[in-house]
């Protein structure tokens, strides 16, 4: 039996020490990067939305149950086509945050008895359970029946293929997966703990886990073409699968049942008023969750708007992130000396700029966030200056030197009928900011992954030992 003994010169060890020092200085380099970028993009752009915040957002004193009105939402009725009503509340304000609805016995559980002892109460969040089961096997029968249209017989040119089903159903499995596996399941586990299933459910929104209804909408104007293009075929083959309802019916139900979470939320309050009942920390959360889906849904609505977008073919969706919100304004394009009624969507990575033409949007100009500037008027003394937000187009002729004063030019000048409109829009465009400066600043960092560190160390030790 040989014994193999492994020697190791001083070469060795000198060769793999320099290499893991390298990576060390690497990774150091890549915070002190990252470090650096912050404080740049801090004093640039961001700045600007910070001071407008600082000045237009007062803190908001803690909600207390003598004041149900301050907490208690408007009823929403719906219209017609099935959409949630805009309303105006504090739980409407996008600057209120839920945490300023907290006080020291909100951090202590309550005992919840009371609440289910409350048959008007019990009812709602049995419906609340059963019609989320209902919507489950609703859209599970509907993937069973339209999920697999490859598979059918005499199936139309203009229905085949992988892209003309993701047209046609849209991100109906997304939808499906995130109910069954995610929002059924915290339902059943939490029937008595209402706190734990409204804090949950509100995460969930907070992650925006249902950012798949907006794709959904958007989505919606293609699948409604599709449909009308093959109308008789479809009939033809619904009643050859004895579906009673047809693909309409099922494609409509998502937005229903999203439409259905803030009115069952709101009968809940309602009575939990009613009752007397004193569980702050269940009203809190019901509250908050109520506030986070009707946001969620007013986002919807909004995106149903741009696939209407005329003109708007040359720009890639997905290239432009996910979509936040959008706002009316009376825009002039200072270049052109250019006035028109316009709606500014907002994206994640770029802000769209469209005219509005009676019922017609139509598209103007977009602009990535790391090439804009928001700033306020400098005659802060004019009556109107709390309603108008500038924006300010870097010039990428610069260089390094593009973010300098002298480097920008004014590209457009938005007027909003309320101060209270530029403020939101101000809060909303912030945090767009930040996740855009975040996503830039990953980008311009330099970093190894572990595991190739390791691989390239364990390559040179085998190179060094057997070579």
């Amino acid at each position: 039996m040989e014994l193999t003994i492994f020697t190791i010169n001083w070469f060795d060890v000198i060769s793999v020490a320099l290499t893991c020092l390298a990576i060390f200085l690497v990774q150091v380099f890549n915070v002190y990067l990252q470090i650096l970028d912050d404080g740049v993009d801090n004093g640039k752009s961001i700045d600007v939305v910070d001071k407008a915040l600082a000045k237009e957002c007062p803190i908001l004193e803690s909600l207390t149950p003598s004041s149900p009105t301050a907490i208690t939402p408007p009823k929403s009725p719906t219209s017609a086509n099935g959409k949630l009503e805009k309303q105006i509340s504090l739980l409407d304000n996008d600057s209120h945050e839920d945490e300023d609805t907290l006080s020291l016995e909100n951090l202590f559980p309550c005992d919840q008895t009371e609440i289910y002892a409350s048959k008007k109460i019990s009812f709602i969040i049995d419906e609340l359970i059963q019609t989320e089961v209902n919507y489950v096997n609703n859209l599970k029968k509907g993937m069973v029946n339209y999920g697999n249209l490859k598979d059918a017989e005499d199936l139309p040119e203009g229905l085949s293929g992988e892209a003309k089903q993701k047209m046609l159903l849209g991100n109906v499995e997304e939808i499906l997966q995130l109910h069954e596996q995610e929002i059924l399941p915290l339902m059943l586990r939490n029937q008595r703990d209402l706190k734990g299933l409204f804090d949950e459910f509100a995460a969930h929104f907070e992650k925006n886990h249902f950012y798949c209804y907006v794709s959904f909408t958007m989505g919606k104007k293609s699948s409604m073409q599709l449909r009308q293009d093959h109308r008789m075929w479809l009939q033809s083959y619904q009643t050859s699968i004895k579906d009673k309802l047809g693909i309409d019916s099922f494609l409509v139900q998502p937005i229903q049942r999203l439409t259905r979470y803030p009115l069952l939320l709101q009968q809940f309050i309602s009575e939990f008023y009613k009752s007397g009942i004193s569980c702050k920390p269940v009203l809190t959360a019901v509250c908050k969750l109520e506030t986070r889906m009707r946001r969620a849904l007013d986002v919807v609505n909004q995106a149903e708007e741009i696939p209407n977008i005329e003109e708007l073919n040359e720009l890639d969706l997905l290239q432009l992130g996910n979509f936040r919100r959008s706002t009316m304004f009376d825009a002039q394009h200072l270049p052109t000396r250019k006035k028109y009624h316009s709606k500014v969507f907002l994206f994640d990575r770029s802000l769209v700029c469209t005219e509005v033409r009676k019922k017609r949007l139509a598209y103007r100009h977009h602009y990535n966030w790391e090439h804009v500037e928001l700033q306020r008027p400098l005659d802060s003394a004019s009556p109107n200056a709390n309603k108008i937000i500038n924006l300010l187009v870097k010039n990428q002729e610069g260089g390094s030197g593009s973010g300098s004063s002298g480097s920008k030019r004014e590209e457009y000048s938005f007027v909003a009928l309320e101060a209270a409109v530029v403020k939101q829009w101000l809060q909303a465009t912030h945090k767009i900011i930040e996740i855009a400066r975040n996503e830039h600043a990953r980008r311009n960092t330099f970093s190894l992954p572990m595991d190739l560190v390791l691989g390239v160390v364990i390559a040179i030790w085998l190179i060094r030992q057997y070579l």
